[in-house]
């Protein structure tokens, strides 16, 4: 096909998805912006055709749940993306209806896909593709850092430290006998043998 006849062919499909876009916006609520409206129609017109697939580490890159694709395939290799209840490779075609469940960033987002894109695109026109059924995140009070000290105080100690290190997770003294103060192997006396 020469290169006009598919340029005109693609504008084709883009008024037709807006005059397809158009009523169901008319209809979902009051006033549309126009900028969104023709963003959901190029979307459309870039998105599969009728009988095409779209891959759901695709999909959930496109509609912005994850920032990369490559995060999206890992995220399916990992098993934490669910379709349908099932746990997905990233090669699996998703289609309009299926429930995703994606675990990401210690929350999870469910969501029913309304529309299929294969292309990124910007937030408003995303939150279109589906019906986020996500319970909301925590309140941002109850994440509270571990470990953060006031400004000014100075360097922490070994002891502030240590402290730290345990309220974040990270354990204790590596290669630290337990029990004994200081994380010490052997005390005192118990260091090198031989002496000056």
């Amino acid at each position: 096909m020469p290169a006009p006849a598919r340029a005109e062919s693609a504008s084709a499909r883009a008024e037709s998805a807006s005059a397809k876009a158009e009523p169901a916006g008319r209809e979902g609520g009051a006033g549309q912006d126009p900028q969104i409206a023709a963003a959901v129609a190029a979307a459309e017109a870039a998105g599969p055709q009728q009988g095409e697939t779209v891959r759901i580490d695709s999909w959930i890159w496109s509609v912005r749940l994850i920032k990369t694709r490559s995060a999206g395939a890992a995220a399916c290799k990992g098993g934490h993306v669910r379709v349908n209840g099932e746990r997905v490779k990233p090669a699996h075609s998703v289609r309009v209806g299926d429930e995703v469940r994606l675990v990401h960033e210690g929350r999870e987002r469910i969501v029913v896909v309304r529309r299929l894109i294969r292309k990124r695109v910007g937030a408003p026109v995303a939150v279109q593709c589906y019906v986020d059924n996500s319970p909301p995140p925590p309140p941002r009070e109850a994440v509270a850092p571990a470990g953060i000290r006031d400004r000014g105080a100075g360097r922490p100690t070994k002891r502030d430290r240590r402290d730290m290190e345990r309220l974040r997770g990270m354990g204790g003294v590596p290669g630290g006998v337990p029990g004994m103060p200081g994380g010490r192997k052997g005390g005192r006396k118990g260091g090198r043998t031989g002496g000056r």
